[in-house]
């Protein structure tokens, strides 16, 4: 009898703590909600209020004449965006530009995964730190100073044509920026210099995260210092890296301006 009562109030009693749980989740993800309030309302403030100003382009707005009183034109600057051969063409470069170079940089976003690899090998901390802090300080430095640091080593009177051109090497002046030749090319690698050594702290952070003991248990199977990094490191820093290349994906349109504004200008403003 007493072993009929217990097993009849052992089922009562997990109902209540199965109750009791899901009372604490849904208490737990109320707060998290609060939580993300603030942040849902500088989203809105931020991303989507904004968006009103769409409304402008279907209206003959002349300031300071309040919107309510501008004549409504609906579609006709779009139509005469399209209408005119000219500027069809220029639509036209700025997305061939726009695909290329967004291109290159996602064709090219491992460059910080072998760095960080490379970064992490390093055992001399200092020279360790030496080399990071100088790989992370040109992303703090706008591209109007990067340009400024362009043209005095590669303009036609810069260092490096200087240089060259007293070991006897050219005999007339490289050209490096006045020139069309592999604009590309030239941008990414400025990309990549202002934004190499930024780039890798979040792999830098993935490879901190690895157990060292999966490392331990390698070397004791005798694995050398590649087949540590190909079967260890590199599947670790996987999910960081598809992450990170979805955002870049992401963002395919949105390549910035201020790098391509800052170095054009009469020959090769086509392919910037």
């Amino acid at each position: 009898m007493q072993a009929a009562e217990d097993k009849s109030i052992k089922p009562a009693r997990k109902k209540k703590v199965r109750g009791g749980l899901s009372k604490m989740q849904r208490k737990q993800g109320k707060k998290m909600f609060l939580l993300i309030i603030p942040f849902l309302i500088l989203a809105f403030l931020f991303s989507y209020l904004p968006l009103f100003g769409w409304v402008y382009a279907f209206f003959d707005y002349k300031p300071p004449i309040p919107l309510s009183q501008s004549e409504f034109v609906g579609l006709q600057w779009f139509k005469m965006m399209v209408q005119n051969p000219a500027q069809l063409r220029e639509i036209g470069q700025v997305l061939v530009n726009t695909f290329a170079m967004s291109g290159l940089n996602i064709l090219t976003s491992f460059f910080p995964v072998i760095f960080a690899i490379g970064l992490n090998e390093i055992h001399n901390k200092h020279f360790k730190n030496v080399v990071q802090t100088l790989t992370t300080l040109p992303n703090f430095i706008s591209w109007v100073l990067v340009y400024a640091i362009a043209f005095a080593m590669f303009s036609s009177g810069g260092m490096v044509n200087g240089l060259l051109q007293n070991l006897h090497l050219i005999t007339e002046p490289l050209k490096f920026l006045d020139s069309d030749s592999f604009t590309w090319i030239k941008m990414l690698f400025w990309g990549l210099w202002k934004g190499l050594g930024w780039g890798s702290i979040m792999y830098l952070a993935a490879i901190a995260g690895i157990d060292p003991e999966l490392y331990e248990a390698a070397r004791v199977d005798g694995a050398n210092k590649f087949q540590l990094i190909r079967n260890i490191t590199i599947p670790a820093l996987m999910p960081t890296y598809f992450v990170l290349l979805m955002l870049s994906i992401a963002n395919f349109l949105s390549n910035g301006m201020d790098q391509y504004f800052v170095f054009q200008n009469a020959f090769n403003l086509k392919h910037i």
